[in-house]
């Protein structure tokens, strides 16, 4: 029996069925939980999602209302973690991501987990593991399983469009080297299964705030500085900046992802100052400039080789400090002037 069989008998056994997922929610995270959702409600089973938090405003139009969340309404997810014979753990590699209320609840209850993850570095705590690196999403890991386990005929919209979505801002919208073939062989099944692309970027893409807008322009013109010597570009934004704009969740991302749009540049670090410390996203190009070790060693976070998050306890001013002293030692420093440099100068 391959491991999708298996999953999808554990399925079929169990009679309380709950799905998790990461803290601070993305795309990938919310498509590939409401994408397993449907998927299981189509095999005559119930399922319920807890997650630890709310997702970024700018993905409601899933209609996330059906997600509980520890932060909001922790008696409940404790209630139906303590009821479950069976937890998916969609998205994330270890117990801490879920933040520590979750990650106790986790670590109690006594029954069948499965993570489906594509993090490096998985820990041990489930029951049955699939931990696939080298697929572009969590999202495309639920596609392997609707089809593995037998099921392909089952996809459709409802169930292949948060799974497009989970794919689409996983990937960059399909521009990272986590993109390969067989990425493009799933999207096919899901545009065949009736996902309408088109609707999806639409909505994700044309989906900002006035207010959103702003910040992101105020960030690229005010506060992003750039190391010429190793073309990498850094953004800080304090607690003040973030209220003047009226920041919701949501709001920077895609920053760093902006930043790398200016040729030449090679990697990007965006940081806001969020529940008294600062949450750090990294964004790097190529195979030659790695990431994710910057985050690990030195800001307690990780991630995959060109898309990574961590956190620091120091004030906005040390945190960048910090950032300017690393930045040498993980990337080359150019030897010759780039595009980037010779329009500085």
């Amino acid at each position: 029996m391959n491991i999708y069989k298996q999953i999808e008998a554990e399925i079929q056994a169990a009679s309380y069925i709950v799905i998790t997922a990461h803290r601070s929610a993305d795309g990938d995270s919310i498509g590939s939980s409401l994408g397993l959702l449907h998927f299981i409600e189509k095999l005559g089973k119930k399922a319920v999602i807890c997650h630890p938090d709310k997702a970024p405003e700018f993905l409601y139009w899933l209609n996330t209302s059906s997600i509980i969340l520890m932060d909001e309404s922790p008696e409940e997810v404790t209630e139906h973690m303590n009821n479950a014979d069976l937890i998916f753990c969609l998205d994330y590699n270890a117990t801490s991501r879920l933040g520590p209320d979750m990650q106790a609840l986790l670590e109690e209850v006594n029954c069948k987990k499965i993570m489906i993850d594509h993090h490096l570095n998985p820990e041990d705590f489930p029951t049955i593991t699939v931990s696939d690196t080298t697929s572009s999403s969590t999202a495309q890991l639920i596609i392997e399983l609707i089809e593995h386990s037998g099921h392909i005929e089952l996809l459709d919209e409802k169930i292949g469009t948060p799974l497009y979505l989970g794919i689409l801002t996983d990937t960059g919208s399909f521009r990272f080297r986590s993109v390969k073939p067989r990425t493009h062989e799933v999207l096919a099944k899901l545009l065949t299964a009736g996902v309408e692309h088109d609707i999806v970027h639409e909505r994700l893409a044309d989906n900002s705030t006035e207010s959103r807008l702003r910040l992101q322009g105020f960030a690229m013109s005010e506060k992003l500085e750039i190391l010429y010597d190793y073309n990498v570009g850094i953004i800080s934004l304090s607690k003040e900046e973030l209220a003047k704009y009226n920041y919701v969740k949501g709001d920077t991302d895609g920053l760093a992802n902006l930043v790398l749009t200016i040729k030449g540049m090679v990697a990007a670090i965006v940081f806001s100052e969020r529940d008294g410390i600062m949450k750090i996203s990294f964004r790097s190009k190529g195979v030659d400039n790695p990431i994710n070790i910057l985050a690990e060693e030195n800001f307690d976070g990780g991630g995959h080789a060109n898309a990574a998050g961590g956190m620091s306890e120091l004030n906005e001013a040390d945190t960048l400090e910090k950032l300017r002293m690393l930045v040498p030692k993980y990337f080359r420093k150019r030897e010759h002037n780039t595009p980037l440099k010779e329009r500085h100068t």
